[in-house]
């Protein structure tokens, strides 16, 4: 009966840390607006580095000139206006963008957001090298710029600090020797 209870006890915390991490539902274009619009998913940019550089980022717009491209930045505090994707816009006026695990979106995401090197190691292998401190946390703007016109289109993104989970992740990244922190 003891072990029941403790079960029990065991199980209803498990379900109430699975649902305060869950997400809320993804943001979607609002179809009746016919302007330029972009939205983000997710929407929080972890600052943990193995949790940022693993993370896909998608930017889905609308109401952009076909044919045109679209430059997606990362805009706020006084020195922080980071380059995180570029879309070509559709027929229908319509993009979608990804920061996801491409070379420039992890380029993007390492030197701009965490504001740091990277390098190759013997093993060929990329390593993370933190040399200052990342891009505070804090509430940010994404704008979609276009290039043609002077179209463009915000929302807001929020870039979280690191978990203490996130902090246990990157320290084995540096004890596996794919991340230095040498600030």
């Amino acid at each position: 009966m003891q072990n029941l209870k403790k079960f029990h006890l065991l199980a209803a915390f498990v379900l109430f840390v699975f649902i305060l991490g869950c997400a809320g539902p993804p943001k979607v274009l609002d179809r009746a607006n016919t302007g330029p619009q972009v939205v983000m998913n997710p929407q929080a940019i972890p600052l943990g580095v193995a949790k940022l550089m693993g993370a896909d980022f998608i930017f889905d717009g609308s109401g952009f000139t076909s044919g045109d491209t679209v430059f997606i930045s990362l805009i706020g505090q006084p020195d922080v206006n980071v380059a995180v994707a570029l879309a070509k816009v559709a027929q229908d006026g319509t993009f979608r963008a990804e920061m996801g695990q491409t070379t420039p979106a992890k380029i993007a995401k390492a030197i701009g957001i965490l504001r740091a090197n990277v390098i190759t190691n013997e093993k060929m292998e990329s390593v993370i090298v933190l040399t200052q401190p990342t891009i505070p946390a804090g509430t940010y703007t994404i704008r979609a710029s276009s290039l043609m016109t002077s179209m463009t289109a915000e929302t807001t993104a929020e870039v979280a600090g690191p978990s203490i989970l996130n902090r246990i992740v990157d320290s084995i990244g540096e004890m596996l020797g794919s991340i230095e922190d040498k600030r």
